[in-house]
């Protein structure tokens, strides 16, 4: 009885094991999510600036001279355009992520846009 009990364990955790194996994310997804890697794109800074206005304006202001979030009038003298798109992808203390709201290639439109503001 004892063999049916111990086997059953096994196996048990056996299939936990494989069921792990196949659901858990890899390394690169991981290393994806904590340094997402920018798209190359074509700077448009009318369609970056348009981005900014609809989804940033109502915590940096509307000349991007601050408010609920920090002043980005001179932020390519803080950050490069991969830091702000890695800031903005994830999301940094109060800022929310833009991941699941904006596409990649507006995000790296915007970050090259930031990126210039010196």
């Amino acid at each position: 009885m004892q063999k049916w009990i111990m086997s059953g364990l096994f196996f048990a955790a056996c299939a936990f094991a494989v069921i792990l194996m196949f659901t858990l994310p890899g390394r690169e997804q991981v290393a994806e999510q904590n340094s997402p890697t920018m798209p190359t794109v074509e700077a448009n800074p009318a369609k970056a600036e348009q981005t900014v206005k609809a989804n940033c304006i109502s915590c940096h202001g509307d000349q991007l001279q601050g408010g609920v979030g920090p002043s980005l009038q001179q932020e390519g003298n803080n950050h490069n355009a991969e830091q702000i798109y890695s800031i903005v992808t994830k999301g940094r203390g109060q800022m929310p992520s833009f991941k699941d709201k904006l596409a990649p290639d507006e995000i790296a439109n915007v970050a090259m846009w930031l990126s210039e503001k010196k």
